[in-house]
């Protein structure tokens, strides 16, 4: 406080001296240097306005000279085109000698002059079948090549002549190679302008000028003056003179412009149509002449969007001034300089014409004048600033020896000060002949005895505080972590038998219970280290040995000022001990609970083993019945009910069984790279059959190659035949089934969609609950209502999404949504084929299940397994379904033994009882025998060890 004072009085005597004879002398001597420097700028403002009016003058009537020039130049063309196109109707109308020809033809169809005879060339486009391609229009044509001719070497600007006709036909002075220049099957009416002489854009049938273009010619930029011929209200078709650009601009640069400027050609629509090469510099353009005769005739070639004034943002405001006005003088900035422009409209086609002066070339002389003055003015001011460095060093002296009278009682204020700070708050008065620095000693004795007051309230308020807080907590602590000490406050004291005040920090720890120690020491030490919060719940023992439970909250108070160490730290203790035993009660009554359910699914599991027993005998009953009434050629519809409800009863089992497992083995999945592709098509061939037999129409769009999410694959195979299977029950007739994928950012979402009869908003919400059918129970489409369920627990299991989009009547859209994988799967080329002869789509996917690390499972019919016999691969093993036995399939088997390579041996998948005769034949030719329902460990077994025998036998 006492620097801050000292440097405080300082500047105050300093400014003292400044206001009363420093400011009135620079202000003074300002108001001079001032003057002299605003008269030197308002004379050269007005040298610049003088010189800016001159040249805006002159650049006005430059520009209207010019522009005089440019009009009478198109006037004349305009002439001559209006001319040349009378002349053009009069030779096709009136009878006239026709003169000889010289023409070929294309492959194509074209009608061209093969030669430069001196006139014009001629190209009847193949977009005119060649016998309506009207020879005499051509020979009629060839009879004003003179006045084509004429036209062209009579005026220096005229580059080309030509006459298009409505049937492709082009007439055009000097010769060139048409055929080799132009597009075979060229539409002439379609392109170069033909458009702007038709009744809709020029009703009043006169010449019309084109913007810039690139010649289809070959002739660079150029424009055109067009005018329509027509057979009475018929267009026969459009003359036109071509005009370079760089005939014009050779007009314009040979016209004078002051001051070293140039002059610029605008068209109508803002485009740059001529400029010289320091308008290419100071726009920063160059003309573009890039592009291929090919391309100049598809299409019209105007200028790019970078010659379009309205389209720069540096030109923009020049464009819309151009457009509202027809004349005037602008300033444009462009590169950071400064130009003036001045316009002029032709009249005839819209057209500004531009001069442009560089204002720095303008401005020159009476910028480097003005800049004499500007040094002059300088000079004055650096010795008006030596002038005042010693006149502020000599107050600067004054202002110390005025400041030195002042220290004395300053200094002793601030001792006062220092006092008071040390809690001494009746310090020694100090006197002063100034009577503010005296009134200022007396007031800080007096705040002296305000503190004292002060923090005597401050400690009665603090004990009540500590009263309050006696009555809501166990304890107040505060822990000395130099010291090692502990100070508790309190009613924790008396109830647990400590003493108030300081302990020692280890008595205080040997009550903590042992099992608790540890954790409460990490929290303390984790706080020391991040220097926040501590909190630890802990068993404390009283004095009988009993322990209960508190809640310890702290935070850090102090820290060493020079070492930054942790000093103090300050916390309550809360009594938590009836919490607990409410937590130790809920999570007994949880864990009954869980017991209880766990007893639930394993009941479910083991019920469901049972039923299966006396099922198995009842579907292979029904399975023999159902073959000796095919044998008898009687079949019965009471065996085929028989069939039907065990199949359902089975499914029904199966489902249940998967729903008990999944609660029992909580959802345990194997997740590893999957490829998408597989297994799209490995659950789209087991369903494939029966959606075929429903009439429903089933389309699979195949994902890209290559494409893998993290997922079970056993498990997605599952998810995916449920989905597909709700498909093909819940259709309407005559349906579709679609399968495709999406990739959405880094998940993939598998999407099955039908065409049936739609979920309503309100019960989507229900329909993955387990065992909600959604009232289908009650129609003849068999189902359990798990399935959903069953797929959703999977998919949540593989850390995916499954959902629903549907609306009623238009049919579903299921989707399941993973995570994309950047591991490619293992390569499954390495594992034998086994081939499966069966139509049970349920048995196939528990084969699968049980065999897919060990081979590839291919499903199908006799038809296709013979299809192998001629290609690769071959399987290494064939499952044949005793369910799918026809008349075919023992001639199938020996056919079999004879095309192939090497001998393939087959297993029955055969139902408990035998069956017919056919069947016991058949058992003569298989190695091996499985009963149904299949036994995924006795398969895995019986297919291992006919693999490893075949293996060993190609070794020998």
């Amino acid at each position: 406080m006492a620097e801050t004072n000292r440097v405080g009085l300082q500047r105050w005597i300093w400014r003292a001296f400044v206001r009363s004879a420093l400011i009135p002398l620079v202000l003074v001597e300002a108001a001079l240097i001032a003057i002299y420097l605003f008269s030197n700028a308002a004379i050269r403002d007005e040298q610049t306005s003088y010189l800016r009016q001159a040249a805006l003058t002159e650049l006005r009537s430059a520009a209207q000279l010019e522009t005089r020039v440019i009009h009478g130049r198109l006037e004349q063309l305009a002439a001559l085109t209006d001319g040349y196109r009378n002349l053009v109707a009069e030779a096709l109308a009136n009878p006239m000698t026709l003169p000889d020809v010289e023409i070929d033809r294309t492959d194509s169809g074209v009608m061209f002059s093969p030669r430069d005879a001196g006139g014009a060339a001629v190209f009847y486009s193949g977009a005119t079948a060649p016998e309506r391609q009207d020879l005499d229009k051509v020979r009629r044509l060839t009879a004003l090549d003179p006045v084509m001719r004429e036209l062209q070497r009579s005026n220096p600007l005229i580059a080309s002549v030509y006459f298009n006709s409505w049937d492709s036909l082009n007439h055009i002075y000097p010769w060139f190679h048409t055929a080799e220049q132009y597009p075979h099957d060229m539409v002439i009416p379609d392109y170069n302008f033909y458009y702007l002489a038709d009744a809709e854009h020029n009703p009043s049938r006169g010449v019309v000028w084109t913007d810039v273009y690139l010649d289809p010619a070959g002739q660079g930029w150029m424009m055109s003056a067009i005018a329509p011929v027509y057979r009475e209200d018929f267009l026969e078709g459009v003359v036109g003179i071509d005009v370079t650009v760089d005939g014009i601009l050779s007009e314009i640069n040979s016209l004078p412009v002051p001051w070293d400027g140039y002059a610029m050609l605008i068209s109508s629509d803002m485009n740059i149509m001529a400029m010289p090469p320091k308008a290419e510099q100071d726009f920063g353009l160059q003309e573009l002449t890039s592009h291929t005769y090919q391309e100049a005739i598809r299409r019209e070639i105007f200028k790019p969007a970078d010659f379009n004034l309205a389209q720069r943002a540096e030109t923009a405001g020049l464009a819309e001034v151009l457009q509202a006005r027809d004349q005037g003088v602008e300033q444009l900035k462009l590169n950071d300089r400064a130009l003036l422009v001045g316009w002029e409209r032709v009249e005839q086609t819209g057209w500004r014409l531009l001069t442009v002066v560089d204002e720095e070339t303008l401005f020159a002389q009476t910028n480097s004048l003005a800049e004499e003055y500007r040094r002059v003015g300088m000079w004055l001011i650096a010795g008006l600033v030596a002038f005042y460095i010693v006149f502020f060093a000599f107050l600067w002296v004054r202002a110390r020896g005025l400041t030195a009278r002042l220290l004395a009682p300053i200094d002793g204020i601030s001792r006062m000060m220092t006092d008071i700070g040390a809690e001494r708050w009746r310090p020694a008065p100090v006197r002063s002949e100034i009577a503010e620095l005296d009134g200022m000693a007396q007031h800080t004795h007096e705040i002296g005895l305000q503190l004292e007051q002060g923090q005597q309230h401050y400690r009665n308020a603090q004990q009540r505080i500590e009263l309050v807080l006696d009555s809501t907590t166990e304890s107040i602590w505060e822990w000395h972590v130099n010291e090692n000490l502990i100070e508790l406050r309190g009613r924790f004291c008396e109830r647990f038998g400590l003493p108030r005040g300081l302990i020692p920090f280890e008595q205080f720890q040997l009550r903590i219970h042992p099992d608790d120690r540890a954790r409460v020491r990490d929290a303390e030490q984790l706080a020391l280290r991040s220097g926040g919060h501590y909190a630890a719940e802990l068993r404390f023992a009283d004095e009988q040995g009993l322990y209960h439970w508190l809640l310890s909250r702290g935070r850090i108070l102090e820290r060493d000022p020079d070492t930054g160490q942790i000093v103090l730290v300050a916390g309550t203790h809360v009594d938590i001990d009836d919490l607990k035993h409410i937590e130790s009660d809920l999570r007994s009554a949880t864990h009954e609970a869980e017991a209880a359910n766990l007893a639930k699914a394993r009941f479910i599991s083991s019920m469901s083993h049972e039923l299966r027993t006396p099922l198995n005998a009842i579907l292979g009953f029904a399975q023999l019945m159902e073959l000796d009434s095919q044998e008898k050629g009687q079949p019965s519809e009471h065996v085929e009910e028989i069939l039907l409800a065990s199949r359902h009863l089975n499914t029904l089992l199966s489902d249940i069984l998967d729903w008990s497992t999944i609660q029992v083995d909580a959802r345990r999945v194997e997740l590893v790279p999957t490829d998408v592709g597989q297994i799209m098509s490995e659950s789209a061939e087991m369903v494939r059959l029966a959606i075929s037999e429903q009439g429903l129409s089933f389309e699979v769009t195949p994902a890209p190659e290559g494409l893998t999410v993290m997922a079970d694959p056993r498990r997605l195979r599952q998810v995916m035949i449920n989905l597909l299977s709700n498909a093909k029950k819940y259709n309407s007739t005559g349906g579709a089934v679609r399968l495709y994928c999406e990739v959405l950012g880094s998940r993939l979402r598998l999407v099955v969609e039908d065409t049936g009869m739609g979920i309503k908003p309100e019960d989507q919400a229900l329909l993955f609950e387990p065992f909600q059918r959604l009232g289908r129970e009650n129609t003849a489409i068999q189902g359990t209502g798990i399935g959903l369920s069953i797929c959703r627990e999977y998919t949540r299991a593989m850390g995916g999404e499954i959902g629903v989009d549907s609306e009623p009547g238009r049919g579903s859209r299921f989707w399941v949504e993973l995570p994309l994988s950047s591991v490619q799967p293992l390569p499954s080329s390495h594992r034998p084929l086994i081939y499966c002869l069966s139509s049970d789509s349920q048995l196939i996917e528990q084969i699968r299940q049980a065999l897919s690390e060990r081979a590839q499972l291919q499903v199908g019919n006799a038809v296709t397994l013979l299809d192998h016999a001629g290609g690769q691969p071959v399987p290494a093993l064939l499952l044949i379904d005793s369910a799918a036995l026809d008349a075919s399939t023992l001639p199938m088997l020996r056919r079999l033994r004879q095309q192939l390579p090497a001998p393939v041996p087959p297993v029955l998948l055969l139902a408990d009882a035998l069956g017919s005769e056919l069947v016991t034949q058949l058992m003569s030719e298989c190695q091996g025998l499985v009963r149904k329902p299949v036994d995924s460990d006795e398969l895995d077994a019986l297919v291992s060890a006919l693999l490893t025998k075949g293996e060993t036998g190609d070794a020998q």
